[in-house]
């Protein structure tokens, strides 16, 4: 974090106005310009500049600019526009306004943060010489370690700060368009590709060669830190996540009708072939975006993962009901947006209970029927309804995470809606 020089002055000074401000936008995609109304600038005696470094996929890098804004907003700084991972498996090199809307990032927050593109000039050559105070954040940290009323300033950004570029938004509109022409639709969050199933070292229904691939693949990036694994005992526990063959029998025992659209928001499939034959036997109309959209419409998004995701994302809320295999940050960040959105039908499997039922059904010893009663009744109140976060003093890693239950921002939600 960077201090001004100037006696703690920074650029927000008192002379400016606090009024509300009309602004003459251009959308890139559109010919036609719309007028915003700005909120008025907060004034404050800025204590410095934070640049921030987000790592990981899409929807935890959104989680930590979420985050970060409200740390600069309590320490009255002037936040420098994040940094996106560039470092990591996916190897995207996306940058924050390939992703998000930046001026409207920047123009809606301004009664709470002064958010800079670049650090000024003056300030530049001390980044270079190294003269710049650097710490990673505490992590799993609970609300002590911050003040009141600091969630709801999490949800602001989440849900009405952040927007995605007006390509990406407009191509997920076109996507939802093309699906809700067909019908209802499942948004099926499958997370079975390659680095998940290396990361998480679950191997079940792998060929030996496929178990070595991925192990491989698990020591050859020193920053997943687990390297010995047990599958059997993972899967066990419920830690895995779901296969396809398993989400097909689950997915038929909630009854979800046959004819329904699935869209599969999720990376490659590994060994899709052979893995996704009993999900798309039990539900013929399984499409993604690479198959409803033309190539050329996903062009520019190519080798971006974050920008792909971010499509899926888009594509997941506005579905019927959303479905993930496994509680990662998307699964989790989108439940907690469709609940703002009015509590949509997100269904959260228990899989350890699943794993229990599945091998029983296998071995013949629990019948169809007997099966489908027990999924429907351990699934009747894991639907996304309204419900009360857990929180654990003293233990926030335990405890649930905050954006798939956002509930100090629920009494309100269009409080937290883009316009």
């Amino acid at each position: 974090m960077h201090r001004p020089a100037n006696g703690g002055r920074g650029d927000l000074g008192a002379s400016s106005p606090q009024r509300m401000v009309l602004l003459r936008y251009t959308s890139p995609s559109s010919v036609a310009d719309k007028l915003v109304v700005l909120p008025p600038k907060r004034i404050y005696k800025n204590s410095g500049y934070l640049m921030v470094s987000c790592n990981g996929g899409l929807n935890q890098m959104l989680a930590a600019i979420c985050d970060m804004v409200t740390v600069a907003r309590y320490l009255n700084v002037t936040l420098i526009v994040p940094e996106l991972d560039k470092t990591s498996f996916w190897a995207d090199t996306s940058d924050f306004q390939d992703i998000f809307d930046v001026d409207h990032y920047i123009n809606s927050l301004r009664d709470e943060v002064q958010i800079l593109k670049h650090l000024p000039p003056r300030l530049k050559r001390r980044v270079e010489l190294g003269m710049v105070y650097s710490m990673p954040p505490v992590c799993w940290s609970d609300i002590s370690y911050y003040q009141n009323q600091i969630h709801k300033m999490r949800c602001r950004v989440n849900y009405a700060n952040l927007k995605f570029t007006s390509q990406i938004e407009e191509l997920g509109k076109q996507v939802i368009k093309i699906l809700r022409q067909n019908g209802p639709f499942l948004v099926l969050h499958l997370r079975y590709e390659m680095d998940m199933l290396a990361f998480s070292g679950c191997t079940q229904g792998c060929t030996d060669e496929e178990a070595e691939e991925l192990t491989r693949m698990r020591y050859a990036y020193p920053w997943w830190k687990e390297k010995v694994i047990n599958s059997y005992l993972k899967r066990k526990e419920g830690l895995c996540p779901l296969t396809p063959e398993k989400t097909a029998l689950v997915l038929r025992a909630l009854d979800i009708d046959r004819s329904v659209q699935i869209y599969i928001a999720a990376g490659e499939i590994y060994s899709k072939q052979k893995r996704m034959a009993a999900l798309t036997a039990a539900y013929p109309d399984v499409v993604r975006k690479e198959t409803i959209l033309e190539p050329s419409d996903l062009r520019l998004f190519q080798n971006h993962s974050s920008q792909m995701a971010a499509l899926d994302y888009l594509v997941s809320l506005e579905s019927n009901v959303f479905v993930p295999t496994y509680d990662g940050n998307m699964a989790k960040v989108v439940e907690g947006h469709r609940r703002c959105l009015g509590f949509r039908k997100t269904i959260l499997l228990n899989r350890k209970l699943i794993v229990e039922l599945v091998d029983r059904y296998n071995s013949d010893t629990l019948r169809w029927g007997e099966f489908s009663s027990s999924i429907k009744a351990a699934h009747s109140d894991r639907m996304g309804m309204p419900s009360r976060r857990v929180v654990i003093p003293d233990r926030p890693k335990e405890e649930d995470y905050f954006y798939a239950n956002p509930q100090e921002c629920l009494q309100r939600p269009e409080d937290f809606r883009s316009s």
